[in-house]
C-alpha cells in the first residue's frame, strides 16, 4: 500500500534518516522496530505530514505523494495515533472526534445530532460502550485510545500508525486494542505498530522493519523470528541483560513507612492507599509491582509529600520521624522521585540538557544570587559523562533527545541532589531494550554504592531482574512480600490480581 524510497532527513546538519527504504503492506500489522534514536518517530512524522522537507519519495497506492501537513495526509488516508494522545480533556467524545472537521446543517450551524449519530456508529464498531457526550477526562487511557482510533476511522484512514499504543494501558485494555487491530487488519488496513514490548510484536505483528542509526537494516515476516534475533538486528550485537547478582541488602532501615493511607481526591470516604507499612534497607532495591490503578504512583507521590492534606501515617528516615509536608521537605530529607511521565512531570522539554540537569540544585550553583554558568556546565558535564547521555551538546533541547536519554537527564537531575533514597516510577517505560539495559546497569551500580532504591514497575521481568525484595500492591493494599529467591512471575501475578467477592 505504501512504499518509502531513499528517505533522508537532516536536522541542523545531523542525519536522522539515511536513505530509508520500506514497504507497508495492506491487511498486515507492520512492526517498526528499533532503539530510541533509530529514526522511527522521524520516519512516521514524514509519512503523516508533520515533516514536509526531506529527500526521497513516498508512493501511496501506486502514486507519488508529498504531504505539506497532517491535514493533507489524513485526507489521503494516513493517520497517526501518538504515544501522547491528542485529545482535549474537557470536550466530549463527539467534539474530539469531529474537532477541525465539524459537520454543519444547510443553515450553517453545527449539526450536533448527525455528529453524535456518526460517533455512536464508530464507537459501536470499536465496541466502546460510552455515551458520545462523555467528557474525555473521565475516560480511562485505554478508552481514550479507542477514541483516537475512531478519529482515524472517521477520515477513512487506510494506513493507521500506532506509536507505543500500550505504554499506559492495562492488560485487559491491551486485549481490547488487539481485537480492534485484528478487525482493522481484516478490513485491509495497513497498521503500523511501534512498540518496545517485543512480546506484543510476536502476538500481533505480521511483518517487521528494523531501523538502526537512521538506516533500514532488514524487513520480513515475523513468522520464525525469535526475541534474540530481533534484538540482535535492532542493536547489531547480542545484549546480555544486566541482573542483580547479590540478593542480600543492608539490614539497617533507611526508610520506614508505617500505616500510610491516602484519601480519594473526590470520594472522601474512599481510600486509594490503605494502611501501608514497609521498610527499605541501605543499598536495597525494593520492587513495587501492581496492575494499572493499583496505587503504585499514588504511594510514591504520598511519600514525596504531594498529597499531605489527604494522607495519614508516619515516615521515618534513618530511624528519625520525618515530617514531609511538600516535595521541598522530601528533597531536604534525602528523597528523590523520578516520575512515571518524564515528558509531563520530569523535564522542561523546551529547555536544554544543561538547564534540566541543574534545576534541582540552583541554590548550590549560584554565586551572590546569580547563576554561576561555569558551575552549571561542570555539573552537566559530570552527569553527561557518568550516565552516558548522548546529546550533540549541553545546549541541545531535551525534547529532541531519545526517550532513553531523556530518562537519564531526569535521573541526573535527581542524583545531583545526592539523595539517600531514590524512587523510580516506571523507569524504563517507552524505551528500547538497549537503553533499558543501560539503565539497569546504572541502577545496580547506584545500589552497590549504597543508594537505597524503590522501583515501581508493571514489567515483571524488570522487577525480577533488579530487586532484592518485591512488594505486591492491589487496590491500595500490600497483598504480598517476596524475597528475590522466592519470587516468580506466577506467584507475583496471583497476588496482584484483585480478589472477587
Amino acid at each position: 500500500m505504501l512504499v518509502a524510497e531513499n528517505i533522508t532527513k537532516k536536522f541542523s546538519g545531523v542525519t536522522a534518516l539515511d536513505n530509508i527504504c520500506m514497504e507497508l503492506h495492506a491487511g498486515k500489522v507492520n512492526a517498526i522496530i528499533g532503539e530510541n534514536g533509530a529514526g522511527k518517530s522521524t520516519l512516521m512524522k514524514i509519512l503523516s505530514g508533520v515533516y514536509s522537507a526531506y529527500d526521497g519519495r513516498i508512493i501511496f497506492k501506486g502514486q507519488p505523494v508529498r504531504f505539506q501537513n497532517t491535514r493533507q495526509a489524513q485526507a489521503a488516508g494516513i493517520a497517526i495515533i501518538h504515544q501522547e494522545l491528542n485529545l482535549v480533556p474537557y470536550l466530549s467524545v463527539t467534539e474530539n472526534i469531529f474537532l477541525g472537521r465539524e459537520l454543519s446543517t444547510a443553515w450553517g450551524i453545527l449539526d450536533k445530532k448527525l455528529m453524535r449519530d456518526k460517533t455512536l456508529q464508530l464507537l459501536s464498531k470499536l465496541k466502546l460502550s460510552v455515551d458520545p457526550d462523555t467528557k474525555i477526562a473521565t475516560l480511562k487511557v485505554g478508552q481514550q485510545q479507542v477514541v483516537e482510533i475512531a478519529k482515524a476511522l472517521l477520515c477513512d484512514a487506510e494506513v493507521i500508525i500506532m506509536d507505543e499504543p500500550t505504554s499506559a494501558i492495562s492488560e485487559s485494555e491491551v486485549a481490547v486494542l488487539f481485537d480492534i487491530i485484528a478487525q482493522l487488519r481484516s478490513e485491509g488496513k495497513a497498521i503500523v505498530y511501534i512498540s518496545h514490548k517485543l512480546d506484543e510484536l510476536f502476538t500481533i505483528a505480521d511483518r517487521y522493519v528494523v531501523l538502526r542509526d537512521g538506516k533500514t537494516i532488514e524487513s520480513g515476516d515475523m513468522k520464525g523470528m525469535t526475541h534474540d534475533s530481533i534484538i540482535q538486528k535492532m542493536v547489531g550485537r547480542e545484549i546480555k541483560i544486566a541482573r542483580r547478582t547479590n540478593a542480600a541488602a543492608g539490614a539497617d532501615a533507611v526508610l520506614s513507612v508505617d500505616n500510610l493511607s491516602l484519601k480519594h481526591a473526590e470520594r472522601k470516604n474512599e481510600l486509594l492507599l490503605k494502611h501501608i507499612s514497609f521498610t527499605l534497607g541501605k543499598g536495597e532495591i525494593l520492587g513495587i509491582f501492581g496492575l494499572m490503578g493499583a496505587g503504585r504512583t499514588e504511594l510514591f507521590e504520598t511519600i514525596f509529600g504531594l498529597h499531605t492534606k489527604r494522607s495519614s501515617g508516619t515516615i521515618q528516615i534513618n530511624g528519625k520521624p520525618t515530617d514531609v509536608k511538600c516535595p521541598a521537605d522530601a528533597i531536604n530529607a534525602g528523597l528523590a522521585l523520578v516520575p512515571e511521565d518524564r515528558k509531563k512531570d520530569g523535564l522542561v522539554l523546551g529547555l536544554d540538557v544543561k538547564t534540566n540537569i541543574s534545576l534541582t540544585t540552583l541554590q548550590q550553583i549560584q554565586r551572590m544570587g546569580l547563576l554561576d554558568s561555569d558551575k552549571e556546565s561542570q555539573l552537566a558535564k559530570k552527569y553527561i559523562n557518568s550516565l552516558g547521555i548522548k546529546s550533540s551538546s549541553q545546549q541541545q533541547l531535551a525534547k529532541n533527545l531519545s526517550g532513553g536519554n531523556q530518562q537519564k537527564i531526569v535521573l541526573a537531575k535527581w542524583l545531583a541532589t545526592k539523595p539517600a533514597i531514590l524512587l523510580l516510577d516506571e523507569p524504563t517505560r517507552g524505551i528500547d531494550i538497549h537503553a533499558k539495559n543501560e539503565l539497569y546497569k546504572l541502577i545496580l551500580q547506584l545500589a552497590e554504592a549504597g543508594l537505597s532504591i524503590i522501583i515501581a514497575s508493571s514489567e515483571l521481568p524488570e522487577i525480577l531482574a533488579l530487586c532484592n525484595r518485591i512488594l505486591v500492591i492491589t487496590e491500595g493494599n500490600i497483598t504480598a512480600t517476596f524475597a528475590a529467591a522466592d519470587a516468580t512471575e506466577d506467584n507475583i501475578l496471583k497476588a496482584a490480581i484483585p480478589k472477587t467477592t
